[in-house]
């Protein structure tokens, strides 16, 4: 009997797939037995990853805010750059960034991620492995000592850099499970070629790169894990794309000038947190869902905590649909078209932000919904809740208050409110950090 629910649930999984590949293949120019498995498998692993009460999790995050407050001047910050001692404005940087001996315990960032992702790990229970060449010559067969080849492994790693670096992609690089990219340490720019794919994996932690300069590139046979080469077709030009996958942080990255978007994650990925990263710089900055047709983007569950968005950007921060999504105690300090869009119902809650909306007045919405009416909108949960809206910046709300939410049995911890943000973002990006000392 239960053999034969689960081929049927396998069955239902391998149709969708079949019914979405046409139109979103993500560089997969075939899908054989290997990638329809792998596939499979990444939905199955969605499923448990997904939170059937998204709640508990924005109000343990806004939780850990509050607490990182107490006992401290929290409305203070300087615009200048900051030269004392080391300051941790978060709860996410309050967990290792003022020990001395974070290059010694390296994997204790592993229990620091809060949100939808706060369950990744990444590469915590494997071995380090030292990144000491740049190049990307080698895609079949990726070069030892390569982040290619590092990336490719069956094993579980935590990824180190032996040395600053720029690191040119020639083709887009996949990244496998169980994998940490931290570039602390060290000053390392992936740019000016490909950009990184996170496709059917899981657990995956990416910390401290420079992602900018990102543009197509040409597809051909790429090894995508240590027992698979798979034909690809050319990448899109995203900084960073999650495709069908689950458990994923990304921290303190400096992305900008990419190709396409910069932070893209759709084929209902979920259990994503985006944290303490500074964009600049771009059209298209983060897109959460690529298809109105995809419901099965209605698991995704993204927290976005933090950031600073700022010069130079259009929109997209986010554009949602289907899923939920916490957008909270970020920076937003320029767009020039809207801040956070999105179709096909999401739930976003917004807590705790700034918006600074440009000169431009008719840009001074934060909020732009596609494709629907407003007799069909206005029942979307897009809610605000202690943003500091500046320069005439107006959030339009829809949908029902965060008392009446039909699926949350909590109350609502507040997060604190957008007059903290600029001390919360203060160390938004890429850090600099040496062995031995405070990062």
């Amino acid at each position: 009997m239960m053999a034969g629910c689960r081929f049927k649930v396998l069955m239902v999984l391998l149709l969708s797939m079949a019914v979405l590949m046409p139109t979103l293949r993500a560089g997969i120019a075939e899908y054989d037995d290997f990638l329809l498995n792998k596939a499979v498998v990444a939905q199955q692993v969605a499923q448990e990853a997904y939170n059937p009460d998204p709640m508990n999790v924005t109000n343990h995050l806004n939780l850990q805010v509050h607490l990182a407050f107490e006992g401290s001047n929290s409305t203070r910050r300087g615009l200048a750059k900051y030269k004392g001692p080391c300051l941790a404005t978060n709860p996410i940087d309050r967990c290792w960034r003022c020990n001395r001996k974070w290059a010694k315990n390296r994997k204790k960032l592993a229990s620091c991620v809060l949100g939808f992702g706060r369950k990744t790990t990444g590469g915590k229970r494997g071995r380090y492995y030292k990144v000491t060449d740049p190049s990307d010559t080698e895609f079949v067969d990726p070069k030892p000592g390569t982040l290619r080849h590092a990336c490719i492994q069956k094993r579980p790693l935590w990824i180190i850099f032996g040395r600053s670096m720029i690191i040119k992609l020639s083709k887009e690089l996949l990244i496998s499970s169980h994998k940490t990219i931290d570039a602390r340490g060290a000053n390392v720019h992936i740019a000016y070629g490909a950009g990184l794919s996170i496709q059917f994996s899981r657990n995956v932690i990416i910390h401290g790169l420079h992602i900018h300069h990102i543009v197509e590139a040409n597809g051909g046979m790429i090894r995508d894990a240590y027992n698979h080469v798979g034909l690809r077709t050319v990448s899109d030009g995203d900084g960073i794309s999650i495709f069908g996958s689950s458990n994923i942080w990304l921290d303190h990255l400096s992305m900008s000038n990419c190709q396409d978007g910069l932070i893209d994650a759709i084929q209902g990925s979920t259990a994503i947190t985006v944290s303490n990263s500074h964009f600049t710089h771009h059209n298209d900055v983060m897109l959460f869902g690529a298809s109105d047709s995809y419901q099965g983007d209605s698991i995704m569950q993204v927290t976005v905590a933090f950031n600073h968005f700022g010069k130079g950007l259009v929109q997209r921060m986010p554009r949602c649909r289907w899923g939920f999504f916490h957008v909270v105690n970020n920076d937003y300090t320029h767009w020039l078209m809207y801040a956070i869009g999105g179709s096909q119902h999401p739930t976003i809650i917004s807590q705790g932000n700034r918006f600074i909306a440009p000169p431009n007045p008719a840009a001074r919405q934060i909020t732009n919904r596609n494709y629907a009416p407003e007799s069909v909108w206005k029942t979307w949960t897009w809610r605000s809740e202690g943003d500091l809206l500046m320069n005439g910046a107006y959030f339009i709300q829809s949908g029902s208050s965060s008392k009446r939410r039909p699926y949350s049995r909590l109350d609502m911890i507040k997060a604190k409110p957008g007059t903290y943000v600029r001390r919360l973002t203060r160390f938004a990006g890429s850090l600099n950090c040496y062995e031995g000392r405070a990062c």
